[in-house]
């Protein structure tokens, strides 16, 4: 387009002021779309500051394209938000930040979510192969992308009841306590009407018959794997066919927006897991781990890249991995899957201890307790190394590699290496 001025014709004489309003108005379409020159741009918008039916006529045409623009995609640099976020936070900081311990799940429910945003309808039924090890073998179950985000909002479930919100999945119950979140939230109503388990409320149930109050579980409650069953099972018997990106993002942000108003008071709350329980801290580390690596599955399914966690975090990930390593080898021990303990340790007392040198973004080195969880582990009596690299290791954790697959370095104690590994993989879960 060519400049114009405010009261000059095309030949440089002076127009009528029905003339420049024409031109200016003809320009309307052109300065919406962001597509005039400075000069144009100028023109208009003084124009604009003295013509009413021009400005409304402007208002509605920069309203009709923002109908254009649709959600942009996961094609744009991937550290495009985290700048952004950086910048806003820096230039006004937020009233209510999101704790440290909880940016793993806040960045990677986000990161799962702008890639669901950008995949087609169909896509969301390709098939997914969740994986775990259990029982000293890999085990599998076959999904869609549809049933890889009810599993995540199942178990995600679990903090949510522990932090007070509503649970997707509700164990057991009576009256309102035998309807799930999916039917009281806004997203309308779900399958939740009956009793998750398949049962109506009153019936003889095997985990109990009583409403909950604030502790909804309690020990021997249903774990991971039974809870997104018996999720799965409601939906397929109700013909619930409803997206659950929704619900799932909806359930995230809460949970993400509720602990941050809680403050460092939570950070010990139990949450537990069925036949174990975690502090809300760890538990929400552990569901962004498990948020990265079903999120792989997912992107693995339609054929899309996608990255590991952000080195600090996938250190988090790693490190809550090696914390629980003690405490699993001590219970595979009791239960005659791995070797016995070689000393009597006192609680607090240097012990026997594995290296595991982790590479790579995240990496690092950690000392494992071999013979009690209360012992001290360190290099005093280290009898063994592991090394490997960091999204190994948490692959080796997730049960998408055996542990014949994953150490790529090992020296020293043969039953110590083999034992760790094992117990590292054993952490896995559907």
């Amino acid at each position: 387009m060519t400049g114009v001025r405010h009261g000059d014709g095309p030949q440089g004489r002076p127009e009528t002021t029905e003339e420049a309003h024409a031109l200016l108005r003809s320009l309307l379409g052109a300065w919406a779309l962001s597509a005039c020159s400075a000069e144009e741009t100028a023109a208009v918008e003084e124009h604009l500051t003295e013509c009413a039916p021009c400005a409304e006529e402007a208002l509605r045409l920069r309203d009709a394209v923002g109908l254009l623009h649709h959600e942009r995609d996961l094609d744009l640099d991937p550290l495009l938000r985290s700048r952004v976020l950086d910048n806003c936070l820096g230039r006004r900081p937020a009233r209510i930040p999101v704790p440290a311990w909880a940016g793993p799940y806040d960045a990677e429910t986000a990161r799962l979510d702008a890639l669901l945003q950008d995949i087609g309808r169909a896509e969301w039924h390709a098939p997914v192969r969740l994986r775990w090890f259990a029982d000293g073998r890999p085990a599998s179950r076959s999904t869609d992308v549809s049933g890889v985000i009810g599993h995540l909002l199942a178990v995600d479930g679990l903090v949510a009841a522990a932090v007070g919100l509503d649970d997707p999945v509700v164990p057991y119950g009576e009256g309102p306590h035998a309807v799930g979140a999916l039917a009281r939230n806004p997203y309308g109503a779900g399958p939740f009407a009956r009793h998750p388990y398949g049962k109506d409320p009153g019936e003889d149930d095997p985990y109990g018959a009583e409403p909950y109050g604030n502790d909804p579980y309690g020990e021997g409650s249903p774990g991971p794997a039974e809870r997104t069953e018996a999720f799965w099972r409601a939906l397929e018997e109700s013909g619930d066919e409803r997206c659950l990106r929704d619900p799932w993002r909806h359930q995230a942000h809460t949970l993400v927006r509720t602990v941050s108003l809680a403050g460092r008071g939570v950070t010990e709350l139990p949450v537990p897991y069925g036949t174990y329980t975690l502090p809300l801290r760890d538990a929400l580390l552990e569901r962004a781990f498990e948020c990265w690596l079903h999120a792989d599955d997912i992107a693995s399914a339609v054929a899309y890249p996608y990255d590991p966690p952000a080195g600090p975090h996938l250190h988090e990930m790693i490190d809550l991995a090696v914390r629980l390593l003690p405490a699993a080898l001590a219970e595979r021990r009791r239960s005659g899957l791995a070797g016995p303990a070689r000393t009597l340790v006192r609680a607090g007392a240097p012990g026997r201890s594995l290296r595991l040198e982790v590479e790579g973004a995240g990496g690092g080195h950690w000392y494992v307790a071999l013979d009690s969880p209360a012992a001290l582990a360190g290099p005093e009596r280290q009898v063994a190394l592991v090394a490997l690299d960091g999204v190994e290791f948490c692959r080796l954790v997730a049960g998408h590699l055996t542990p014949e697959e994953a150490a790529a370095g090992q020296e020293g104690d043969r039953e110590a290496i083999r034992d760790v590994l094992h117990t590292a993989a054993s952490l896995s879960h559907l």
